[in-house]
């Protein structure tokens, strides 16, 4: 409906549209005629008159009226003949134009063509809007005058619907019979109205009164009502009334239809009987067949049987208006004269309709009843009396007595309530002597249906018994409890014979009955028991003839033993300290029993035996003893026996005393209960007590602790537990437990053990030389003794010149004559073996004259001219040196005029700094400044340069830091910048290229990472420098580095710092092409992955040995130095992931000379390293010479691993805690030594004195750890240090031995003492072995100092080194990478059989010259790693190792096991 109101505005505004264009077009159509006519008549008069007339124009086909539709087409015709004017059509006046398509109406288009005059109006889908008067207009023009032609078209429509108001199609309409009802037929939304026809059945009806109305219920649409009043009967039942619309826009075809039928209720018709007819005779047992059925009625009739009024079949069948209901039954006596009824209604019947019929049966008596005494004596006259059963018609009755006829006897008939008459004959018999019964015999007869019953009644003639008789036992024989005994009773004679009973005590007893011809015995069976004694069991024997029964009896005699044995304790409440008597009662016994006290199978002598008459004829016994009650008594048992001797049979029962007691605490282990800060501590005490329900309550102080477990310190009974316990609840802790015999209370003392704390230190001490110092360190722990404080300082002799005391909590440190050498930090540890020790540094400072630092880049400065210029000098001393510039001798106006001033900055508690300040720098203040530091004890004096600003100079070094397969990262040292701020430039090559590839480096970044390179490939690194005056030249191309091997594709390569892994080349050619294929062919992929394994590995064994043999003969190249560790990405060795460190070359000369390229062919094939790099700053170094203070891991390596909290320095498989010895039981993990990272996976900072992330090392399942783990001192110094050659290393430390076998395994360190024979650090000497493959051993990874001041000398390393045997265990060929090299490790086995030990020194020597420096082992190889021999140092600053003769030490080391050696100074950078 919305949609047609908003069709029909539309449409009203487009005709508003086209009315207002419509009369502008006949306004200016009126002045355009008036023209033509003006012109017409001009012409007229111009040309004369006409020769003739022109035809006018004329309608060819007129438009005529046109009927159509609803969504059919509409065609209005128009032919106009001569046409001259304009044609256009009119819709109820509004012209619609003359164009072909007409705005505003889509569906309507005119058809034809001009020059035919033809202009037809075609209206598709017709709608009712089209229903209108149209038009055909043809306008004037040349002296035509305008025509039209109307027609007219009209737009049917079909009904929408019909239907009969208030039911639907097909619906059934009930109405009760005589009621109005209206049936109102609605035809909707036709166009013309429709017509509505009426049918009964198929026959039209045209009542008298109906009623149709017609309405406009839309526009132009019209619904039509009719409605038909009705008064139906009976005979409307089952009618339809029909309602049919006519239309002329239906098809005949399809009429519109609505059909209801009625459902006319009424009375059904009265019921009939049919299958009995009055009069007629059933016999009992006939099948009789009654059927009732009524006509008519709507509902049909429900048909009910009743049977002398009581309802018997309501089941019934319709069909149609028939309603029947049929009962068959079989006939009995009682259905005589019975009335059957069947009513019929439903609910228009206001009374039930009836019909019934009376039934005649014939039947005969079923039976005859005899009725009179069974039992007579002789002489006795016995009525008797016969009685018939129904009968119709009555019965007669005869009599038989004794076989004999009966004449003359009586008999009554009366009628029966079941139906028929019953007949009673009443007659008397004599019993007669010598019979031993009397038979009467009752004939009923129905003489109408010739059927007879008989029924018979024996009379018995009674005899007395004889006397009975028992056998089976004699009076006084003894039957014992338990056995069986049988006793037989006999009565003969009497009729009818005896009836036997037995009685025990005048109980009656069941028993067995046998009767023969003229005698019975009845025989019962007695399982003796204690009842049986004196029992009287009794025979009696009767029959009817008998008034009194006869009987006999007879006493049995039962020896038994006692059933129970009862304990009664007086009194029932024992307490400690009462007297008890303990009674014991024993049942009845025959004869009477013996009684006896037992206690842990001890007899107990009783007291008070008596004994007295008990149940059954037997005796009872009673015996008792007195006992003292103890608290200890509780719970004893005692038992009491009673035995029957002559039976041999006993009874026991036992008591367990039952002593009540305040409860008695179960004497702890100790009384005092030790447990660890943090941890959980649980004190569980127990308590004997009686009753055994005893609460317990623990206070502290007087404050009850409470019992739930959400606090932190809970009591569970018992049990105080500590979920995490404070060294604050350390205390006396009070348990008191109670019952309702009383109370106890126990104190237990908690102890909380906590770790070491240093609280406080004594600040940096400051003496004069040769006076004494004392360094105080306060510590606060649990337990806290003397021996939980050490002092220690590396490399310094702590015997000597020290001396330690304690007390209350503080350790006190003196040093006598305190000399320079003593200045530095001395370490106070503090470490109870409760968790992770503690340590503090204390600066000892001994006064010295000023020591300037000479490192070149703080002895040169420069600026451009009129720029500022800053000249530092940087000096240690004390007391504070005071810093004098000079220049030419003379000292400089500082802070007097504007053009010098001095900066003044304290580094650490040694160093200071003096920053003289140039200002507007010019030509004349370029050039030499002295600065002077001074103090009380001296003075020292360097030379500063200022100098114009200019380009850099090359880097002081460049090192290999990492290698992976396509990266390779590097690192330099910067030297002089010139003044300006410098950036970096790396170039590389292949070795057996010319063409150099550049980089920048990063800004403020001395470190740089390469990737993209080939693997396998050995490559040339240079650096250069430059800032914005000009570039310096590049250092000479000596750092090299090889790339490695691709990584297998289940093991990823880590490359640090560089890109991802590529894998563009693999060792062997056109592999990834087979891999590539392998993958797409599916299944050969895992052939073909076994094939390329194959000759990988061949081909690599062959270079192996190829380069072992080169390298035998070229000892003066360089060796590389690597290392393997595990994967940082799958915590296990994956033997890809190798970091190597570039040698340097032997000799080094500038840019431009002649360098030869060094190419290593004997270095091995080695996976990739997880590379731990340090990021805190060390501290500042304090000893002498700028030596670097040994073992002190904060000037080592930045991070360090501590030794689990409750690893102890004792046997680390005694102290280890459970997750370490379930680690180590796997075969996965092994503590290393002090300090080694914690199990849960963090490692100790000491620069900021916490845990950080640290990533877990996991070992192959496989290994083999031969040795015990190595004990976990943190920071001891090691006794012994050993090097097991052929293919690893391993250290021991405090004289135990650890071998480390398998591709990987914890990385020990250890301190090397003695160590002799150094070759120039500017030498890389340089051995190679027959067997392994190299090390690298970076000191990033838990390196070890050696101080040249601690060295000593050994005779055990002078030219030769003895080694010590270590077991090689196969390898995984997964790890080890050449599967030939069980054939080197067979010859390495013959040196091992000479080599015991590799080094040996104690730990006081000769020291060599100070000055000398340090030296520092950076790592060792394990033992039969498979990995390599090489060892790798470093040194410090001014460590000279021809001093010390290492060019013997490692001479040795490469005689003994071929271990290549190479050195770095103290910054790691390898020399």
């Amino acid at each position: 409906m919305a949609l047609q109101q908003q069709q029909q505005q539309q449409q009203q505004q487009h005709i508003k549209w086209q009315q207002h264009a419509t009369k502008r077009r006949r306004c200016r159509q009126h002045w355009i005629k008036h023209l033509q006519l003006l012109g017409l008549a001009v012409i007229i008069l111009a040309s004369g008159p006409a020769p003739g007339h022109a035809q006018q124009q004329k309608f060819r086909t007129t438009p005529h009226d046109l009927q159509v539709l609803e969504g059919a087409e509409a065609m209005m015709r128009c032919e106009v003949a001569n046409v001259a004017g304009a044609v256009q059509w009119t819709k109820d006046g509004f012209a619609l134009g003359f164009s072909a398509v007409i705005p505003g109406y889509p569906r309507y288009s005119v058809l034809g063509d001009r020059k035919q005059g033809i202009y037809n109006l075609r209206i598709s889908n017709a709608s009712i809007n089209d229903d209108a008067d149209y038009q055909c207009q043809v306008g004037p023009a040349r002296l035509n005058s305008a025509i039209r032609a109307n027609a007219k078209l009209t737009v049917i429509s079909p009904p929408a619907s019909i239907e009969i108001k208030g039911y639907s199609h097909n619906s059934k309409v009930e109405v009760r019979e005589n009621q109005d009802l209206q049936l109102k037929c609605i035809v909707a939304n036709a166009k013309p109205a429709a017509q509505i026809v009426w049918y009964r059945g198929n026959v039209e009806y045209k009542p008298e009164k109906r009623e149709d109305v017609v309405e406009e219920s839309t526009a132009k649409r019209f619904t039509t009502t009719s409605s038909l009043k009705l008064k139906p009967g009976p005979d409307d039942d089952y009618t339809e009334y029909t309602c049919q619309a006519k239309h002329k826009a239906l098809s005949p075809d399809m009429p519109m239809r609505a059909t209801v039928q009625l459902s006319v209720l009424y009375p059904p018709g009265p019921p009939y009987i049919e299958g009995y007819s009055p009069g007629e005779t059933l016999r009992r047992g006939q099948t009789v067949e009654l059927m009732c059925r009524s006509r008519g009625g709507n509902p049909p009739a429900q048909l009910i049987w009743y049977k002398n009024g009581s309802q018997i079949r309501m089941a019934y069948r319709t069909a149609g208006r028939l309603s029947e209901n049929i009962y068959t039954f079989t006939a009995e006596a009682g259905d005589n004269k019975a009335r059957f009824r069947c009513e019929a209604s439903n609910v228009m019947s206001q009374n039930p309709l009836k019909a019934e019929v009376e039934l005649s049966v014939l039947f005969a008596p079923t039976h005859v009843t005899v009725m009179g005494p069974t039992e007579a004596r002789v002489g006795d006259i016995v009525p008797l009396t016969c009685t018939t059963a129904p009968s119709n018609p009555p019965a007669e009755i005869k009599w038989m007595v004794g076989g004999r006829q009966v004449r003359n006897a009586t008999s009554k008939t009366i009628v029966s309530p079941e139906g028929g008459w019953t007949t009673t004959s009443n007659i008397t018999a004599t019993v007669e002597p010598n019979k031993r019964s009397l038979v009467a015999i009752c004939h009923g007869l129905n003489m109408q249906l010739t059927e007879n019953v008989v029924s018979t009644h024996t009379i018995n003639v009674l005899y007395p018994p004889a006397p009975p008789l028992i056998s089976g036992y004699m009076e006084g024989q003894i039957i014992p409890a338990g056995s069986v005994q049988k006793l037989l009773c006999v009565s003969s004679g009497g009729n009818p014979l005896a009836t036997l009973t037995w009685y025990k005590n005048d109980k009656r007893i069941n028993s067995v009955i046998r009767a023969a011809d003229k005698s019975v015995s009845a025989e019962i069976t007695v399982l003796a028991n204690v009842s049986d004694n004196q029992a009287q069991y009794r025979c009696e024997a009767s029959n009817s003839a008998t008034e009194i029964p006869l009987f006999q009896s007879t006493t049995l005699s039962v020896h038994f033993a006692p059933e129970t044995v009862k304990i009664r304790i007086e009194p029932e409440e024992l307490r400690p300290g009462m007297e008890a008597a303990i009674i014991c009662d024993s049942s009845s016994s025959n004869p009477p029993a013996k009684l006896s006290w037992w206690k842990d199978g001890i007899p107990i002598e009783g007291i008070n035996n008596t004994s007295k008459p008990g149940l059954w004829g037997g005796t009872v016994s009673t015996l008792e003893f007195r006992v003292n009650i103890t608290q200890e008594m509780n719970g004893q048992v005692y038992t009491c026996q009673s035995a029957n001797e002559a039976l041999q049979r006993s009874v026991h029962e036992a008591v367990s005393l039952d002593v009540l007691y305040r409860p008695k605490f179960v004497p702890p282990p100790s009384s005092t209960a030790v447990g660890a800060e943090g941890e959980s501590l649980q004190v569980l005490l127990q308590t004997r007590a009686n009753p055994t329900a005893v609460v317990y309550k623990w206070t502290k102080d007087g404050a009850t602790i409470p019992q739930d477990g959400e606090h932190r310190i809970f009591a569970d009974g018992g049990s105080l537990n500590f979920t995490r316990l404070h060294r604050d609840d350390a205390g006396i802790y009070s348990c008191s437990a109670s019952n309702s015999q009383g109370k106890a209370t126990l104190n237990i003392t908690v102890l909380v053990e906590y770790g070491t704390t240093i609280k406080s230190v004594s600040e940096n001490i400051v003496v004069n030389p040769g006076e004494d110092a004392m360094l105080s360190c306060t510590v606060e722990g649990k337990p806290l003794t003397e021996e939980h404080v050490k002092w220690e300082r590396v490399g310094y002799d702590m015997t000597v010149k020290t001396s330690t005391t304690f007390a209350n909590g503080t350790s006190y440190l003196h040093i006598k004559n305190a000399q320079r050498e003593d200045v530095g930090n001395f370490r106070c540890v503090a470490d109870n073996r409760v968790a992770n020790p503690t340590n503090r540094d204390i600066l000892l400072i001994v006064k010295f004259a000023p020591e300037i630092a000479k490192a070149p880049t703080l002895l040169r400065a420069a600026s451009g001219t009129g720029e500022r210029g800053r000249l530092p000098c940087r000096a240690q001393g004390s007391p504070k040196p005071n810093f004098i510039w000079r220049q030419e001798k003379k000292d400089l106006p500082i802070n007097r005029t504007y053009k010098y001033e001095v900066e003044e900055r304290k580094i650490d508690s040694l160093t200071y700094e003096s920053t003289l300040i140039v200002d507007k720098v010019a030509p004349a203040d370029y050039g030499a400044y002295e600065c002077v530091a001074r103090n009380d004890l001296g003075e020292s004096i360097e030379t500063v340069r200022l100098e114009i600003t200019s380009q850099p100079d090359p880097p002081l070094s460049l090192n290999i830091l990492n290698v992976t397969h396509d990266t390779v990262t590097v690192a330099w040292t910067p030297g002089f910048d010139g003044g300006l701020k410098a950036s970096y430039r790396v170039r590389y090559r292949m070795a057996d290229r010319e063409q150099y590839k550049y980089i920048d480096g990063l800004p403020n970044s001395h470190k740089l990472t390469i990737g993209g390179l080939r693997m396998n490939t050995l490559y040339l690194f240079s650096v250069m420098s430059w800032n914005e005056l000009g570039q310096s030249s590049y250092l000479p191309d000596l750092a090299r580095a090889e790339t490695k091997e691709a990584p297998p594709p289940s093991h990823p390569a880590s490359s640090l710092g560089g890109g991802p892994p590529t894998t563009s080349q693999t060792p062997l050619g056109g592999t990834s092409g087979m891999l590539l294929v392998g993958v797409g062919a599916g299944v050969v992929v895992v052939l073909l992955n076994v094939f390329v394994i194959g000759c990988c590995l061949h081909k690599r064994n062959e270079k192996r040995l190829k380069r072992v043999a080169e390298t035998t003969n070229q000892p003066a190249k360089t060796a590389t130095i690597e290392m393997y560790a595990p994967s940082s990405y799958n915590d296990t060795v994956t033997g890809e992931t190798l970091s190597s460190v570039s040698e340097k070359s032997e000799s080094y000369s500038n840019e431009g000379s002649s360098q030869p390229e060094y190419i290593d062919e004997a270095r091995k094939k080695a996976a990739s390293t997880y590379l731990v790099e340090g990021s805190d700053m060390p501290p500042p170094r304090y000893q002498k010479d700028g030596t670097l203070p040994v073992i002190y891991p904060n000037n080592i390596v930045n991070a360090c691993t501590l030794p689990h909290p409750r690893h102890n320095n004792g046997s680390a498989a005694i102290h280890m805690t459970r997750d370490d010895q379930m680690l180590i039981s796997k075969g996965v993990y092994i503590p290393s030594p002090s300090p080694a990272p914690p199990p849960d996976g963090s490692y100790y900072n000491m620069n900021s004195d916490r845990y950080l992330s640290y990533p877990p090392m996991e070992y192959p399942a496989a290994m083999d750890f031969t040795a015990q783990p190595m004990p976990l001192a943190h920071l001891q110094p090691i006794a012994v240090t050993s090097l097991a050659t052929n293919g690893g290393a391993t250290l021991i430390g405090n004289g135990s031995v650890a071998a480390v076998a398998g591709g990987s395994g914890t990385l020990r360190r250890g301190i090397l003492r003695g160590v002799v024979g150094v070759p120039q650090p500017d030498v890389t000497h340089h051995t190679s072995g027959v067997g392994g493959s190299p090390l690298q051993m970076l000191h990033d990874l838990h390196p070890v100092n050696l101080s040249a001041s601690t060295l000593t000398t050994s005779t055990t390393l002078n030219g030769s080194l003895p080694t010590t045997t270590a077991t090689l265990p196969r390898q995984p060929h997964g790890i080890l990478k050449d599967p030939n090299r069980n054939k080197q490790q067979q010859q390495q086995q013959q040196q091992i059989q000479q080599q015991q030990q590799l080094l040996n020194a104690s730990l006081v020597g000769v020291p060599v010259s100070a000055g000398m420096g340090s030296l520092q082992i950076l790592n060792l190889p394990p033992a039969n790693g498979g990995l390599g021999n090489n060892l790798l140092m470093t040194t410090s600053g001014a460590f000279d190792p021809t001093a010390v003769g290492m060019s013997s030490f490692a001479g040795g080391i490469s005689q003994a096991g071929g271990i290549p050696v190479a050195y770095t100074d103290a910054d790691g950078h390898l020399v």
